[in-house]
């Protein structure tokens, strides 16, 4: 007869000759299951009117330990500590604390505890560089997974720094995130049957915010976009006066993904105050609407403690000594120095600065080639300038990728790592070098 009875997570049943331990379920009828001693991979859905015969759970047990089962103590003692490990996440607060592959800081876990007083998550973590906003954000984001408060996150970031997130993600939290932008669309795409989009379909994502800014793409994502959504970099997406047509798109974008009922939304930027009330105050309206308003220097205690419920900032000093815990920062020594180029090191910038002047002068090309070229003058002289193994390592990188015909990836890609593009045409790809193929 078919099993309808509800059981607890954690119970454990016997199913196809093999002990399962019960896993959250949104449905009562759907029996979420996990081996004994298996991994999250191995999870498996019983629908329960339907279970019969194997497929039908029954209640299963440890047997007491019998004297046959005596054994010598290095290997209880083995035992003990391997199940101690194993185990570790349902006997402390913290269930993430056994899916991460870092050990993290006493004052890293105060983001996490601020999030999880919280029914919806909102909080903007202000940190100084170096702190750790990347681990505080992931320690929520593992947490909420591992809780079952939700089942997907994006990450919304500056296009370069992508790449760099996606390895974050799969180094400290052991999930595999894909990236969304211009140059993975279309493959991406591919992967998809039927008409479900990118964003509902992966349910780990790190998106180009000058990707889903444009309209075009914008109403989906808000749409679809997943439970939690992280934004880096924040202090990019405030509104100040005066703003460009690029600013005022991604504020619209995290504004409307705030406005969400039970959207869950972490953001993160060392430099969130540039000394503008209206741009802070722009921020702090994505956490509450009652925040955009707010005048922190004049705000009465009621409305300063409403804030510090979702509002964290702390610098270097402030955490270097932490509940009885040191965490030596490095310590910067800066100071400048005379160098002279040895005449190896000066004729090659010489013969540099030769071909930057050829690559400039004269130009007779559009006025977007005119202001690639420029810009890769000057990053080529950037790069020369840090180290001559620098630059030539720069040249021998793109001389290999060239083909014949170089001015068709000139024009498809001319994003500089120094220059800002015109007001609503930003590339949401990482910046490149371009070289031109002259000879020098």
């Amino acid at each position: 007869m078919p099993q309808t009875l509800s059981r607890q997570p954690g119970t454990l049943v016997r199913i196809r000759e093999r002990d399962w331990v019960v896993q959250p379920s949104d449905d009562a009828d759907l029996l979420m299951i996990k081996p004994l001693g298996g991994s999250d991979e191995e999870l498996t859905g019983i629908y329960l009117p339907l279970a019969e015969g194997a497929d039908s759970p029954s209640d299963a047990e440890f047997p007491c330990p019998g004297a046959e089962d005596l054994g010598d103590f290095a290997r209880a003692r083995l035992l003990h500590d391997a199940a101690r490990l194993a185990f570790r996440s349902g006997a402390g607060p913290f269930r993430s604390l056994a899916k991460i592959s870092f050990r993290p800081r006493s004052y890293q876990m105060v983001p996490l505890v601020m999030a999880l007083r919280q029914e919806t998550v909102r909080l903007l973590v202000a940190d100084d560089v170096g702190v750790g906003k990347t681990i505080e954000a992931l320690l929520i984001v593992r947490e909420l997974l591992d809780r079952r408060k939700m089942r997907r996150f994006a990450v919304v970031c500056l296009p370069h720094l992508c790449d760099q997130w996606q390895q974050e993600i799969r180094d400290k939290i052991g999930v595999e995130a894909v990236v969304i932008r211009s140059n993975t669309q279309a493959r991406l795409d591919r992967e998809i049957q039927g008409d479900t989009s990118v964003y509902q379909y992966y349910p780990f994502q790190v998106l180009s915010i000058d990707y889903i800014k444009q309209d075009s793409r914008k109403a989906t994502f808000i749409n679809e976009c997943p439970e939690l959504v992280i934004v880096d970099e924040v202090h990019t997406c405030a509104r100040p006066q005066g703003a460009s047509a690029s600013q005022q798109q991604r504020h619209a974008l995290i504004k409307a993904i705030s406005a969400k009922q039970g959207q869950h939304l972490i953001m993160l930027s060392a430099t969130p105050h540039s000394g503008k009330p209206e741009e802070f105050g722009s921020l702090l309206g994505l956490l509450d609407a009652t925040f955009e308003n707010l005048d922190v220097a004049t705000a009465s205690q009621p409305e300063r403690q409403r804030l510090a419920r979702h509002f964290i900032q702390r610098r270097r000093q402030d955490v270097e000594r932490w509940m009885n815990e040191d965490t030596p920062f490095p310590k910067r020594d800066s100071g400048e120095f005379d160098y002279d180029l040895s005449k190896p090191y000066l004729a090659f910038f010489d013969k540099v600065l030769d071909f930057a002047r050829n690559l400039v002068a004269g130009d007779e090309s559009s006025e977007r080639q005119k202001r690639v070229h420029y810009w890769t003058a000057l990053g080529l002289l950037r790069g020369v300038m840090s180290s001559p193994a620098a630059g030539v390592a720069m040249f021998r990188a793109r001389r290999s990728k060239l083909g014949d015909d170089l001015e068709p990836e000139i024009e498809a890609d001319d994003s500089s790592p120094v220059h800002d593009q015109p007001e609503g045409h930003e590339s949401d790809l990482a910046p490149v070098e371009v070289v031109e193929g002259t000879g020098w």
